[in-house]
């Protein structure tokens, strides 16, 4: 079995994260009869694209072992998609109005271009944007690890941040760092230590500032600070559960991390939301944890082929369909009270367009630049990258 086939489990982990986050936007909007209040759709899925992140990314840093071909593909799997749908709801802002969260200034653009926008305190551009914060803190704190020979030992950060979640949870109820300073600050951080890091120059160095930029920002930036470690607490039990796998690690911090991440709302000052309610809560991450599993324990068979599809389009599914929801909704007028039978009808337009925009972006957008980026990535530079052993 290849490397490829063995991963098909993640990828339609990918698949079912991202239809569930489509499910939670759409049903409301148009067939609100149909959405679940007994665990929150959304949630449950961007537990799951943690989960997977958390499993897959280091191990992709710590095989090839270069900290400026990881960036270069990070950089090329995401940003070319993020900058597009970037510039069509803007495009578009004439006529669906841009969200009141992104600021109208330029520290936006800040924001933005280093994609920590929910830890600096700014909305995108789009809804779904919000989670990229949390996926660029994870590498950047994946990247320090890496660097300084501290990465085997991934329960460590997994039980920490849960603890500090629960902590944050009952004394903090707002970001502490507020104002457009805290956007243009990161920025120009990120700026600075990405091109050490993809000049070889100063490499650790620009690595452990850019760590520690993302401890502090996640823990005194985040919109809701509890939640933000609570999802490094989740992306970390990934690895910890990867460790695991390869022999080298125990499942007991998992357990000890999921029970963390589980109250940590529970009695957090900044929590009035029903899916944070206990029972709401706790359902989520419990299908989200079972789900992984599940997938994990058939890793060694044939997944279906629709979910297998979704995920390799997942990325181009997140980002494109809230866009497009607003734009068929303003186009449709607010279908929430019409019959029942229109809504379905409009539903499964809807989802027939998502799908097929997303076939697209992911075949003339994400792929030809996914490709670019590896080209990049393999072309040799005069500082050689370090090679950090990996145990297990």
């Amino acid at each position: 079995m290849d490397h490829r086939s063995r991963l098909a489990w993640l990828d339609a982990l990918r698949g079912i994260g991202a239809i569930a986050v489509v499910g939670e936007h759409l049903l409301p909007w148009v067939v609100p009869w149909l959405r679940p209040y007994w665990f929150n759709l959304g949630i449950y899925g961007v537990l799951v694209f943690f989960l997977v992140s958390g499993y897959i990314i280091p191990t992709s840093l710590e095989r090839h072992g270069d900290v400026r071909a990881f960036w270069i593909g990070r950089a090329f799997r995401l940003y070319p998609l993020y900058l597009a749908v970037a510039a069509f709801v803007l495009a578009l802002s004439p006529w669906v109005a841009i969200r009141d969260a992104v600021p109208r200034d330029p520290s936006a653009v800040a924001a933005h271009a280093t994609m920590l926008l929910d830890v600096v305190g700014v909305g995108g551009v789009t809804d779904t944007m919000w989670t990229l914060s949390y996926e660029m803190v994870f590498y950047l704190l994946v990247t320090a690890l890496f660097t300084t020979g501290t990465h085997t030992r991934a329960w460590v950060p997994a039980v920490a941040f849960g603890m500090a979640a629960v902590v944050e949870g009952l004394l903090v109820g707002a970001a502490l760092l507020t104002g457009a300073w805290v956007a243009w600050a990161s920025c120009g951080v990120f700026l600075a230590g990405m091109a050490c890091l993809l000049a070889g120059r100063f490499r650790t160095a620009a690595a452990c500032a850019l760590g520690a930029m993302a401890l502090v920002l996640v823990a005194a930036g985040s919109r809701v600070p509890w939640l933000g470690l609570a999802i490094l607490a989740v992306m970390f039990a990934g690895t910890a559960i990867r460790r695991w796998e390869q022999g080298a690690g125990r499942l007991w911090p998992v357990a000890v991390t999921a029970a963390l991440v589980a109250v940590a709302p529970i009695w957090a000052i900044q929590g009035g939301w029903w899916w944070v309610r206990p029972q709401v809560w706790l359902t989520t991450v419990a299908l989200a944890g079972a789900t992984f599993a599940g997938a994990m324990a058939l890793r060694g068979r044939r997944m279906p082929r629709a979910l297998l599809w979704l995920g390799l389009v997942s990325y181009s599914l997140y980002l494109v369909h809230h866009p497009l929801l607003k734009l068929g909704v303003q186009i449709t007028g607010d279908l929430r009270w019409a019959p029942p039978s229109a809504q379905i009808l409009a539903a499964v337009a809807f989802l027939t367009l998502i799908l097929a925009v997303s076939a697209l972006s992911y075949r003339y957008v994400e792929r030809p630049m996914q490709n670019l980026g590896r080209r990049l990535a393999t072309r040799r530079v005069p500082a050689a990258a370090p090679r950090v052993p990996v145990k297990g």
